[in-house]
């Protein structure tokens, strides 16, 4: 299985309010976010929980989100583990190039160094 979103793609997540389960919180739908890793395939639980044994398979990603984005406020990041389906490239005016340098800038942070000292 290929990962569709390599690390630090900028991705936005479906804005639906189906009529069944599903592992994507309202809080998350239509947000934007960057992934971190892929995390492996899954079934999709939104087809599984139905129980009719022919969920398709499909790789997760953890997704970071900033909480102002999913909250209107907070300093800290919050990240998800999402479906694949549940996700589309987001193609909005920040470069990537930015936007992998501030998750890596992010990530350097949380492990205590610099992504120039790792």
């Amino acid at each position: 299985m290929t990962d569709r979103f390599p690390p630090g793609t900028r991705v936005r997540t479906f804005h639906h309010d189906p009529p069944h389960h599903t592992r994507l919180p309202r809080y998350a739908r239509g947000k934007r976010g960057v992934v971190v890793e892929p995390e492996g395939p899954d079934e999709l639980p939104d087809i599984s929980a139905r129980g009719s044994g022919d969920a398709p398979v499909e790789q997760i990603y953890a997704v970071r989100f900033e909480a102002r984005d999913l909250w209107g406020e907070g300093d800290h990041h919050v990240v998800l583990d999402l479906w694949e389906s549940y996700l589309e490239e987001d193609l909005a005016e920040d470069s990537e190039d930015d936007l992998a340098e501030d998750l890596e800038d992010d990530l350097a942070d949380d492990l205590g160094g610099t992504a120039d000292e790792r």
